[in-house]
């Protein structure tokens, strides 16, 4: 009994190498991944592209209920939003598409009156691009053999993120009852996305947002988003804050919500979430999916580019006998687990 424990425990801690080996090489390749890598659920957008030869679309329904105490409005909110995320010519490029089409229904409480209308509260295009990937310094990458803590735990340089920046636009097309009639129909917008893994559960992810730069109300946000694997890896939670600044608009938002991995290529989210002030005061959820086609492949990089290179004197073998096994007299015995010095 005691040997087969032994064995237990040896089984369970070569599995667990290997899955950190293999989670450590999908890093350093710092783009495409195994497993779908989506932005959803929630508004943060994540530092790392999809990946050459993927397409991925990822989309919800959405509700909201804003009213707003001043003006006396109460109004109901829903619609489909739609991300398509395209790897562009390499790994770090990813072509980023965003719409949402809504219909907004409100009642003037003073007067008793009702209006409803309908048309894009988002609807941009973008390039993103990362600038830096901590995970592409081998060293950084490789396992600690001998510390099982050390890879499983927080570590001071998990906080270092990898870092990518986006640069698109905002297009309206006609008179949109979402923004005033002075907006122009193309206005720029900027990003910076940030990305840390602190543990192999926990991923941090922040983004700054430059938006509607040089209207009469251009917008300053930021987004922090904390993700957590649950014991079970298809589960994850997420809670995120997001703060809005502009002399239209400024809000503070919490979120909060689930996503679940049906297969490598598919996954399905939902959250809810609300404001903290009553002008407006907004309470909203969205469930939604995640899916990509998948025709990626893999760069070949040749052998003598490859880092670290093996050297003549890597192979050459000693000469004296500590090379040779020595023979021992008597029956051989079997290897056991217990004599593997982990």
């Amino acid at each position: 009994m005691a040997v087969s424990h032994r064995n237990n425990i040896w089984k369970t801690q070569l599995f667990g190498l290997f899955a950190l080996a293999f989670l450590s090489s999908t890093l350093s390749n710092a783009q495409y991944t195994e497993v779908i890598n989506s932005n959803r659920p929630g508004e943060s957008v994540g530092a790392f592209a999809v990946g050459t030869g993927v397409i991925q679309l990822e989309s919800g329904f959405f509700y909201e209920q804003r009213d707003h105490s001043l003006l006396e409005t109460d109004s109901q909110i829903f619609g489909l939003g739609v991300a398509l995320r395209y790897g562009l010519i390499f790994e770090s490029l990813e072509l980023f598409y965003e719409g949402a089409y809504q219909t907004q229904n409100i009642t003037y409480k003073t007067s008793g009156l009702e209006d409803k209308f309908s048309d894009f509260g988002r609807n941009r295009l973008g390039l993103k691009y990362l600038i830096f990937d901590p995970f592409k310094d081998p060293e950084r990458s490789k396992p600690n053999l001998y510390s099982w803590r050390a890879n499983n735990t927080f570590q001071w340089r998990n906080l270092i993120p990898a870092v990518s920046v986006y640069a698109g636009a905002n297009f309206l097309f006609g008179d949109n009852p979402f923004f005033g009639p002075d907006e122009p129909s193309i206005s720029p917008r900027v990003m910076v996305a940030t990305q840390s893994l602190l543990t192999p559960r926990f991923v941090l992810t922040g983004n700054i947002i430059y938006d509607r730069i040089g209207t009469d109300f251009p917008a300053w946000s930021y987004v922090i988003s904390l993700s957590h694997a649950l014991r079970n890896p298809r589960w994850s939670v997420f809670v995120e804050n997001q703060g809005i600044k502009s002399d239209r608009y400024s809000d503070v938002l919490l979120r909060g919500g689930t996503a679940y991995l049906f297969s490598k290529n598919f996954q399905a989210d939902l959250f809810v979430g609300g404001s903290f002030k009553n002008t407006p005061s907004r309470f909203f959820g969205a469930v939604g999916v995640s899916y990509r086609l998948d025709k990626h492949q893999d760069k070949l990089k040749p052998i003598e580019d490859q880092d670290p290179k093996i050297g003549r004197k890597d192979m050459r073998k000693k000469q004296k006998g500590s090379d040779k096994p020595k023979k021992k007299k008597g029956k051989k015995k079997k290897n056991d687990a217990s004599e593997i010095d982990w």
